[in-house]
Order: C-alpha cells, then sequence, then structure tokens
C-alpha cells in the first residue's frame, strides 16, 4: 500500500489518499518557475485564458419591439464570426427618451443550458415553469434584467456560448430538441457532460471557455456601445454565478466595462480545494491562472475601476473562509492602488442568490458609479 498522508497534512474530503497531491504539486510548480506573486493586467489574463482578440459584432440585425410592466423591448442579434447568431433582448424604461447608461446582464450556469436570456429577463413571450422555479429559487421570483430597465437603464441581455440561441444539437442526429419540460431537462442534463467535452476542444484549440465566454461577451459589450440610446463610456455588467464568473472575466479583460457586479462568485482558489472544486464550471477554472495569480486577482486587475462583489455566507458553492480571504485580497489591492472606496464588498444572510434585498443594493451601486459625472437620472433604489 502506498503511504497515507502526512498527520499533520490537510485531508482534503474529494481527495482523501490523495490530500498529499496538493502540497506536491506545489511544490514542483514553485521549483520549476518560482513564486507566483505575478500582478495580472488584463492584457496578461487575456493571454492565459486565450480568445483574447476585440472584433466588433458581425451584421448586427434589430428586430421586433415589444412594451410590457413599464418596460420597453427589442430583439436583436449579431454573429461572433462562428456557430448560430447570438439572440439578444435589448431593454429600457417605457417613456424615458434619450440616452441612458448601460448595462450588460449576464445570465447564470445553473446546469440550465437550454434558456439562457430568459432566465433573467421578460421577453415578449412566457418561457415556462421550468424558468419561473429558477427564478424563484435564485433571483426571488424576479427577472432583474426588466427591473434594471425599469430604473433608468439600458439593458443588454444576450445568449452565450453554449446556452440558448447558442447552445449545441446534443441530439446525435442535429434534430433540434423539444420545447417541453422534460425534453429541457435532458437537454439539461445532457449538457453537464458535454461542457467537459468543449473544456477539451477548447484546449486542443489553444483557447479555454473562460477565453471564449469573455470573447462574446466582449463582442456583445461591442454591440451594447455602439447603440446611440446608450450615454457614451457607461456601461456597466452584472451577474450571479456563472453570470458572476463572466462580470468577473469581462472587468478583467474590458477596458471598457465601468463597473462590474459580481455576485456569488468569488472565492480564492486554495479554499475550494476541500469539496467545492466539482460543483463549478470550467469558466472558472481557466487553465494556467491558478499557477500565475488568485481568482480575487483577476476579479481586481483592473483597480482601481469600480467593482462589486456580494457574497452569501451560507452559500452552498464557496466556504465562508474563502469569501472572507477573497475579499481580504481584493480590498487590499484596491488600497494599494489607492481607491480603497472603488471595491464595494457586501455581505449577506442565506444561500447560493441574488435576492431582492441584493438586488436593490447592486442596483443602487450601479446607479452610484454610472450616473456619476452625467446630468442622467438612475432610480438608485
Amino acid at each position: 500500500m502506498g503511504p497515507e498522508p502526512h498527520p499533520r497534512r490537510p485531508r482534503y474530503r474529494d481527495l482523501g489518499k490523495y490530500s498529499d497531491w496538493v502540497e506536491f504539486a506545489r511544490e514542483e510548480e514553485t521549483a520549476a518557475s518560482g513564486p507566483a506573486a505575478l500582478k495580472l493586467t488584463p492584457s496578461l489574463v487575456r493571454d492565459v485564458v486565450g480568445f483574447g482578440a476585440d472584433r466588433p459584432p458581425i451584421s448586427p440585425c434589430a428586430g421586433s419591439t415589444w412594451a410590457g410592466d413599464g418596460v420597453v423591448g427589442q430583439e436583436v442579434s449579431w454573429s461572433v464570426g462562428y456557430g448560430p447568431r447570438t439572440q439578444a433582448w435589448l431593454l429600457r424604461p417605457a417613456g424615458v427618451p434619450g440616452p441612458l447608461p448601460g448595462v450588460l446582464a449576464l445570465h447564470d450556469h445553473s446546469n440550465f443550458k437550454y434558456f439562457g436570456k430568459e432566465k433573467i429577463a421578460d421577453g415578449p413571450g412566457s418561457s415556462g415553469p421550468l424558468v419561473a422555479d429558477l427564478r424563484r429559487r435564485e433571483y426571488g421570483g424576479v427577472a432583474f434584467a426588466n427591473e434594471l430597465a425599469r430604473r433608468g437603464f439600458t439593458v443588454l441581455v444576450h445568449d452565450v456560448f453554449l446556452w440558448g440561441s447558442r447552445r449545441f444539437d446534443l441530439g446525435g442526429d442535429g434534430r433540434p430538441e423539444g420545447d417541453g419540460p422534460e425534453e429541457i431537462m435532458a437537454y439539461n442534463q445532457a449538457a453537464i457532460d458535454h461542457e467537459h467535452l468543449v473544456a477539451k476542444y477548447c484546449s486542443l484549440l489553444s483557447t479555454s471557455l473562460a477565453g471564449v465566454v469573455a470573447y462574446e461577451d466582449r463582442v456583445a459589450l461591442g454591440y451594447l456601445k455602439s447603440r446611440h440610446d446608450v450615454v457614451d463610456g457607461r456601461i456597466g455588467c452584472i451577474g450571479l454565478s456563472g453570470g458572476g464568473c463572466r462580470a468577473a472575466l469581462l472587468q478583467a479583460t474590458s477596458e471598457d466595462i465601468s463597473v462590474s457586479v459580481i455576485v456569488c462568485m468569488m472565492s480564492t482558489y486554495g479554499h475550494l480545494l476541500d469539496a467545492h472544486v466539482a460543483p463549478h464550471t470550467w469558466m472558472f477554472f481557466p487553465p494556467g491562472l491558478a499557477g500565475r495569480a488568485d481568482w480575487p486577482d483577476l476579479a481586481a486587475c483592473r483597480a482601481p475601476s469600480p467593482l462589486v462583489v456580494q457574497y452569501t455566507r451560507d452559500d452552498e458553492l464557496f466556504p465562508l473562509a474563502g469569501m472572507t480571504a477573497a475579499h481580504e485580497r481584493i480590498a487590499g489591492t484596491y488600497s494599494a492602488a489607492g481607491a480603497p472606496q472603488a471595491y464595494v464588498g457586501q455581505f449577506f444572510d442565506g444561500g447560493h442568490c441574488f435576492d431582492q434585498a441584493m438586488q436593490t443594493a447592486a442596483f443602487e451601486e450601479l446607479a452610484r458609479w454610472l450616473a456619476q459625472g452625467t446630468s442622467v437620472k438612475v432610480v438608485a433604489g
């Protein structure tokens, strides 16, 4: 039998008798390259995650409009250069003319890939009972992108690689899937394993899932910047969980984001090693990042650019110690940049969610940072 881990070393539930692998790997990395105390920059993050170029949306198209519940919406689409066209919704408050601050509302992962934008936004039709259930669990029953629009923002919510209009055909024969609850649930289950396959293709194509998603989100940002109904230079982004991962990546790779709100997607990597790795998407683990820096370093690499991070104390996907350490690490980065006030870390009671109290606090921060220096009136609370 092989040697058991040293009794004084940490024992990780996911690794069991391989717990000593963690220390061995760290010693090997340090011996090969020295300490990994490297300051991240947006350019370096792009190099690490791959797909670092900026390209404008191809053949953008505006479609039909609708109105209801204080919001005017429009269907828009574009190509990112591969795969099916990205479908998106642009939302604005009804009866409010002129340019408004822009926000990219980023849908989550949630192991629910059949839909994307529908999870966080109300469009021209119903999204069905499964989306309603998800919103009750994660969003306090609210389509938060529409609420943002009602408060005085031009909001773009789009499908990203693997979700909604950008999802793969997983039936094996190329036929479209059905849209009943059972078919949707079957698709979502199949898509869990499919993400591992996509991650392998990303490696073969010299990129990562984080890089592909961040690239597509930057294309969407380019579309929003091009709109005449958006205040020039005033665009933020916000998302929960996988959407928070996207918000961190977008903040880190684009100088055009004025403020980023990351919800329930923050921890140091080291604190995840004890039973908190398996639940997460490949977006959260771009190959090569952990050898250079930590996840909070990526989120804070554009300090003093405003950054808001919301944590929940009973988040089942992140240990409280990891969240606290990340908060302290980000706060230290912003203090070192001479702008401690530009980082806002908010802790809430509860589990992994973006409930109405958290939404109110987040929207107030978006209003505070995006309306600065403009004559635009944004409803904060």
